[in-house]
Parts: structure tokens; sequence; C-alpha cells
């Protein structure tokens, strides 16, 4: 699986840092170059500040976690999502810091968090999903009773040709 991604990677990168270019002279012709430019440094300033705030966050929560003797995956999910988005803010760029700012939003970041914490129990053994994200929650789906069942009952019997 890792082969197929990392076959994308590069044409990933040149379609990022062509909508970056095409977004950098669009805002430009509307607010100037300079304006633009101030814009991009300040955002990835901004994003630096988060990275180190958001670090010292989820590593708080993974320990107080950890000391409650509670599973530490929320806590790690919760973090490599707002680490995520730190990052795309300190990244240079607008695309990168539309994106960095919408993780950090709360929907978009419960929604990114339950994605990671999907992905991640995908790759784990239920036991160790179990140990590192608590008790799963299951929808279970009964059966109705025998009576109620529209199922074609068929009759016979048994014959042992011993």
């Amino acid at each position: 699986m890792a082969v197929r991604r990392s076959r994308w990677a590069p044409a990933a990168v040149l379609l990022v840092g062509a909508a970056e270019i095409m977004a950098f002279v669009g805002l430009s012709q509307l607010i100037g170059t300079w304006l633009t430019l101030l814009l991009v440094v300040v955002v990835s300033l901004l994003g630096l500040v988060l990275v180190r705030r958001e670090g010292l966050r989820a590593w708080r929560g993974f320990r107080q976690a950890a000391a409650a003797g509670a599973p530490p995956g929320p806590q790690v999910t919760d973090g490599v999502v707002g680490l995520g988005g730190a990052l795309l803010l300190a990244t240079p760029g607008l695309v990168t810091g539309v994106a960095g700012a919408a993780l950090l939003t709360p929907p978009v970041r419960a929604l990114a968090r339950s994605r990671v914490q999907m992905r991640a129990e995908r790759r784990m053994s239920s036991a160790q999903a179990g140990e590192v994200f608590g008790p799963r929650r299951v929808r279970v789906q009964r059966e109705p009773p025998a009576a109620e069942r529209e199922d074609d009952v068929v009759e016979g019997e048994i014959v042992d040709e011993r």
C-alpha cells in the first residue's frame, strides 16, 4: 500500500505547488503583492507558534490519560490532527494555510480525528485497538423472534443411512 501512495506523491506536490502559485497571483491582483506576501509571512509565523502550542497540548493530554489509566488513543489522535493543522499553517502558502486553519476548527478537527482513529484501528488488532482507544461501540442488529420471521420453513426428516 505504501508503494501506491508514494507513486502519487510527486503529482500531489506539483498540484499543491501550482495551486499555491495560482492563489498567490490571484490574491496579489486583488490586494497587492506586498500585502499578500505579508499575509503569507504572518500566517506562517502564527503556524509556528501553534505548532508549539498544539505539541504541548497533545503531550499534556497524553500524560494525563496515562496517569489516569485511561486509553491514550483519543488524545494522541487529537494531537496528530492539531499538529497537522499547525504544520500546514506554518508551511508558507495560502492554500496550505487555509487547509491548516480549517483543521484547527472544531467540526473539521472532529471529523479528521475520527478518520485518523479509524485508519489507526484498521492497522491494529482488535485487542490493541481496545487498549489504545478504549472499549469499542458496536451496533447489534437483533433478529426478530421466530414467530415474526418471514422465512420459509421446510419440513423434513433426517435419515441416517449407515
